[in-house]
């Protein structure tokens, strides 16, 4: 009888994630923040000395978000920080390469966001009008990120991201900082945010 790969990934606090049922009670925010921190957007290929985080691009999508929808409660700040959240475990794939593995990939991630979600006292899914807010923002941080460190002209990232409203991105600029102060940024938002929802 054939063996069955591991489907379980060990975290720094010990916690065994497993991606095919993954529980909340196996997610702790600090390896969250840490897997984000050490994971490049963009592949790497961005400019800098340092590579641009999902933690960073994730602080980032946050705020934009709560220009978005400055009446949003705490909660959905918090969906927003974390709407990359599990890609501390799966990576962060670029569209092209999402597109060629195909659906199993958005059922991973759908699998562990829930996850997530459901141990930081989110529902499993986030509202629709709440998903395409972030998503915005998720877009607008892309084409900030596509301009300012990727080497795309504002025309191709208008074309793949589409034309930002600039009142959202006024006094915003892309971060590139070490990845433990990234990782600590990130850890003491989602502090703040649990502290307004509770």
């Amino acid at each position: 009888m054939a063996k069955q790969p591991r489907a379980w990934q060990r975290m720094l606090s010990g916690r065994r994630l497993d991606l095919l049922d993954p529980t909340p009670m196996d997610i702790e925010i600090e390896d969250i923040a840490h897997g984000l921190a050490f994971v490049a957007r963009w592949n790497g290929q961005t400019i800098g000395d340092y590579a641009y985080s999902v933690a960073e691009h994730s602080l980032l999508v946050e705020t934009l978000f709560s220009r978005i929808a400055p009446k949003a409660p705490a909660k959905w700040q918090l969906a927003a920080l974390l709407h990359d959240a599990p890609e501390y475990v799966i990576g962060d794939m670029i569209s092209p390469v999402k597109a060629a593995v195909g659906p199993g990939y958005g059922a991973l991630d759908e699998r562990i966001e829930a996850a997530v979600h459901i141990r930081f006292g989110l529902p499993a899914k986030v509202p629709q009008n709440i998903k395409r807010q972030i998503k915005k923002a998720d877009k607008i941080s892309a084409w900030m990120e596509a301009t300012q460190i990727a080497g795309f002209t504002e025309a191709e990232a208008s074309k793949f991201f589409g034309k930002p409203d600039p009142n959202l991105m006024t006094d915003l600029a892309i971060v590139l900082r070490p990845p433990v102060e990234t990782r600590a940024a990130f850890t003491d938002r989602h502090a703040t945010l649990l502290r307004l929802i509770t």
